[in-house]
């Protein structure tokens, strides 16, 4: 057989051109179209213009480049003699048609996505395979789905046909596997160069906020916005001039002991006097999944399956109007680590390449000569905990970094929680040999699905559901208290037991404020003094909390407060989901969302009464500070002024005046 040249218009390999063709015309057309739509508000010139239709063919290159690889290691591997078969044939042109009716549904739903946000696809995009039955529901109210779905029909096979030709070409040729190489070999630069220099970066430098969306491709930026894991604050909420916000951010989060480092925008850097001497007590700080408030008999539960912290709770200091900041492990670990409040789009704990090197507690406390450890019953490269925790300051036991001889049970999550608190004991009595005092922050896994745990450790069996995860939670918590009195660094020791989140978020409204309700106990006999705290907080306010317990004075980048010393009219706190982002000041709850809404809502009686939303003429005082937080949160984020500065020597008071 003779061997075609390389790009013989005959070889089966041009089929990969050919679906080329028809992909990168309908990508260009719809962003033909979305500049003739917004034509009034672009910056048009014939430079800018033709950089927006640059941008864009490099964007849908690299598309294509990714998207393809697959079907380039097919026509390149599958044999001659399968290629020419009759069913083979069919399955090709079958394949082709439903990639062309796929890319009409690509387009439709990027206009329909365009004329509700005004942006390519993104984070918000992304968010909707989460929440798909409300977003399911709104499509449907909105638009006539099957009327739009079958009018991508005609589309699909008008290029189907004018494409026939081309296809029985490809698959009526002959080409030998080194023709087919050399062309995969060729064609692989494409995808390589795309990884190498094509990223978001290359639309950042459009101002025009239209004109930057125009340029970018939606399957693109819907795949970057995994890597992404955030909305842009400024270009999807309302915002307040810069000075106006970091003047109300920093007037929410001042105290009697602070004294600003600085009064550069945003900054909230601030000096912590606490004047007693500092005590360097042990800390167990012990981050519960999924553990609701609602499960204890505290607030109402008859099923008693939390004995062993219902009764913690006469013996400890004991917050009852605690609240998690959102409704994931990541960002309970988010809140209680780094004291910030949820910015839009994922938790930093997730954003892999920007979730390091920020102040936090843990590195408070190692620059005061602690030994600062995670322990995770399960794998840390979950979520990106081993990133996130070993560049914050502390060092990391796993699962993985378990000997088999002491894992007893475990199942797709990690170890059980009687399994992993052995390891905490057993850590915590190799840090108190070496004379060092530890803060050791303790995250398990057995109340989560499918819910099994260790036989014979309480009546219920295991794997019959979330009661029978709660109850064995507290055996285990029961347990671990009862081992770690045994210990020689017990009755130095403060243990923080409070839930990463709610076994559940679902509610009738957008941010269910009970759904994010959680306890927290403090208990260290000898070291403070039992009690119930009704104040109003988050888990923001954990590490300073921590903080003002052990008399220490350090710099502060914590959007918190110490709960023991909180003002009244400090009280608030801080939830949200991916979108909305939500500000409670006593019964009123103000709601941030995408498309720079401003809601306000009552709550009591009757939770979830919408009033008008807000606008710039209308926005009260809690409005303010809600934005304020979160545009100073973004701000701090993005800028990376919470960068932590380790400190040779302790900071005087001196030194931030």
């Amino acid at each position: 057989m003779k061997t075609q040249h390389l790009f013989n218009t005959h070889s089966r390999m041009m089929l990969l051109a050919y679906m080329w063709l028809p992909v990168l015309a309908l990508f260009m057309l719809l962003r033909v179209g979305l500049t003739l739509w917004h034509v009034q508000d672009l910056d048009l010139g014939v430079l800018s213009l033709g950089d927006i239709l640059f941008k864009g063919l490099i964007y849908d290159l690299s598309f294509y480049g990714y998207a393809c690889l697959p079907f380039l290691l097919y026509c390149w591997l599958v044999p001659q003699y399968i290629w020419q078969q009759t069913w083979h044939k069919v399955l090709v042109h079958s394949f082709a048609f439903l990639t062309l009716y796929g890319l009409g549904f690509i387009i439709l739903a990027e206009m329909t996505f365009w004329q509700e946000f005004s942006v390519r696809f993104n984070f918000i995009s992304v968010d909707y395979l989460v929440y798909r039955r409300e977003v399911t529901d709104n499509i449907n109210e909105s638009y006539p789905i099957l009327a739009m779905v079958l009018g991508i029909l005609p589309l699909a096979v008008i290029l189907y046909l004018w494409m026939n030709k081309f296809i029985n070409r490809a698959l009526n040729s002959q080409q030998a596997f080194l023709s087919r190489s050399q062309f995969s070999a060729v064609f692989l630069i494409l995808p390589l160069l795309s990884f190498a220099f094509v990223s978001q970066n290359l639309r950042e430098n459009e101002q025009n906020v239209y004109q930057r969306e125009i340029a970018s491709n939606g399957p693109f930026q819907f795949f970057a916005a995994f890597r992404n894991n955030q909305l842009d604050f400024n270009q999807f909420y309302h915002t307040l001039p810069d000075a106006q916000a970091s003047a109300v951010l920093r007037a929410s989060i001042k105290e009697d002991n602070a004294q600003f480092i600085s009064d550069e925008l945003y900054s909230i850097g601030r000096f912590i006097n606490n004047p007693k001497p500092e005590r360097h007590h042990n800390i167990v700080l012990i981050s519960v999944e999924s553990l609701s408030a609602r499960y204890l008999s505290q607030f109402g539960n008859q099923d008693g399956i939390t004995p062993n912290l219902d009764e913690l709770t006469q013996n400890s200091v004991f917050f009852n109007n605690l609240y998690a900041t959102g409704t994931r492990t990541a960002r309970g670990l988010e809140a209680i680590t780094l004291s910030i409040p949820p910015t839009p789009g994922r938790s930093i704990v997730k954003r892999i390449g920007r979730e390091s090197g920020m102040w936090s507690i843990g590195n408070v406390l190692k620059d005061k000569g602690y030994e600062v450890r995670y322990l995770y019953g399960g794998r840390g490269y979950f979520d990106n905990m081993n990133a996130f925790f070993s560049g914050n300051g502390y060092e990391i036991t796993d699962q993985s970094s378990i000997d088999n001889a002491d894992i007893h049970f475990e199942n797709a999550w990690g170890v059980s929680d009687g399994d992993l608190y052995q390891q905490t004991i057993k850590q915590a009595n190799l840090s108190h040999q070496q004379g060092k005092p530890f803060f050791y922050h303790v995250m398990t896994t057995s109340n989560h699905r499918p819910y099994t745990y260790p036989d014979d450790q309480i009546d219920i069996p295991s794997g019959t559901g979330r009661s029978g995860a709660v109850k064995y939670t507290d055996f285990a918590i029961g347990e671990f208290l009862d081992n770690a009195r045994k210990q020689a660094w017990f009755d130095n020791t403060i243990f923080v037991i409070v839930a990463d989140h709610c076994a559940s978020s679902a509610g009738k409204t957008d941010l269910p404020v009970e759904r994010y309700h959680i306890p927290m106990w403090i208990y260290a006999p000898g070291i403070v003094q039992t009690k119930s705290v009704n104040t109003l907080a988050s888990q923001i306010d954990i590490a300073p909390t921590l903080l003002g317990m052990l008399n220490m004075s350090y710099e502060s980048w914590s959007f918190g407060k110490d709960i023991l010393t909180m003002k009244a009219d400090d009280e608030r706190i801080m939830i949200g989901t991916y979108q909305k982002l939500g500000y409670l000041k006593q019964d009123e709850l103000v709601i941030l969302s995408p498309g720079k809404k401003v809601t306000k809502h009552e709550l009591g009686n009757n939770e979830g009464i919408i009033n008008e939303p807000l606008t710039e003429k209308n926005l009260d005082a809690a409005s303010l500070k809600a934005i304020a937080y979160y545009q100073g949160a973004d701000y701090i984020y993005k800028h990376g002024l919470n960068k932590w500065q380790p400190h040779a020597t302790p900071l005087k008071l001196s030194q931030a005046q």
